[in-house]
């Protein structure tokens, strides 16, 4: 019994994804003392509703970062502001365009991810210096093509992404079940097994018969077409499309994916702790808006968390 007593706490603590919740509640708990109780259910409806849009980019983010070392999508930003400007011209708050313009979203993200790989496959650059390069493209691309738009979502998205089931978001069951789907992809399917693989040992793994090129392509086009998807959607939260609305999800996108338990090192992923990441992210920020902090605090918070994160997991390393 005493052994069995022992092992709990110990196989508890080796569950990552358990560490984001339980500081998420923390941080909510602490924000219920300051404000004496008050708002906690629209808090946590708010956090539900904003976490979704870091779980989406944060899951594409993360299936890079697992690629291993120096794997990173700099350019999610400028591809939110970019998806958005698209599904909003597309759909032209028409009802009927609703499906066009998320495919033309998708697309776009999908292009941005795919040319991400393109510049460091073919030209041999850093993946950092690469998309964080083409960040600065496509968000120029962004200014130019959404400059004096003024276009509202489509009355039945607008409707959807705002919708509620007992106080739920539907956007955030949603997110639920698609993060689901992406655990079972990277637990029960080749392509997941092989970005593990390849985080773990690359060389190992092309011996080994993993087609590296294609399933980094494939990575990073999948985040390309995460982080589309995301600027669809929050256009149609937020009530329309603006230049700056990616800004927020560049350390955001790798915070959730660190926080949550993904090594930075590669070869491991954790698909359920950036759901617990984004609830604790958001209810943080929430909680320096109540204390007063600027948005410099809250970035200079964030990078701290990321860097004690990362510092504590240091030894958590993949097989060589």
């Amino acid at each position: 019994m005493n052994g069995l007593s022992k092992g709990m706490p110990r196989a508890l603590l080796e569950k990552a994804w358990l560490g984001s919740f339980l500081a998420a509640a923390a941080v909510w708990a602490a924000a219920m003392i300051y404000s004496g109780g008050q708002g906690g259910g629209q808090m946590l409806g708010a956090a539900l509703s904003f976490s979704t849009f870091f779980v989406i980019v944060g899951i594409g983010q993360m299936l890079i970062i697992a690629t291993g070392p120096g794997n990173v999508d700099l350019s999610i930003p400028g591809t939110i502001a970019l998806a958005g400007a698209i599904a909003m011209k597309v759909m032209d708050g028409e009802d009927s365009l609703i499906v066009v313009g998320l495919a033309a979203s998708l697309a776009a993200g999908a292009a941005v991810g795919a040319a991400n790989y393109g510049l460091i496959r073919v030209l041999r650059i850093p993946p950092i210096i690469a998309t964080l390069s083409s960040n600065l493209l496509v968000q120029s691309t962004a200014i130019a093509y959404g400059r004096g738009l003024r276009v509202k979502p489509p009355p039945a998205f607008a409707d959807f992404t705002t919708a509620t089931v007992f106080g739920v978001p539907v956007l955030a069951l949603c997110a639920v079940v698609f993060a689901a789907v992406m655990a079972v992809v990277l637990a029960r399917t080749v392509f997941g097994r092989s970005v593990l693989a390849i985080g773990q040992n690359m060389r190992a793994a092309w011996l080994a018969g993993v087609a590296v090129d294609r399933t980094r392509l494939l990575t990073y086009t999948l985040s390309g077409l995460f982080a589309g998807l995301c600027g669809a959607l929050l256009a149609g939260f937020s009530g329309g499309s603006s230049l700056d609305m990616g800004m927020e999800y560049l350390l955001a996108s790798i915070a959730v994916v660190v926080i949550g338990g993904t090594s930075v090192a590669g070869g491991k992923a954790n698909v359920p702790g950036i759901w617990g990441a984004a609830l604790f992210l958001f209810l943080l920020l929430t909680m320096l808006n109540t204390f007063g902090a600027g948005a410099g605090v809250r970035l200079v918070m964030t990078g701290l968390i990321i860097i004690a994160v990362i510092t504590m997991a240091g030894g958590d390393k993949p097989a060589r």
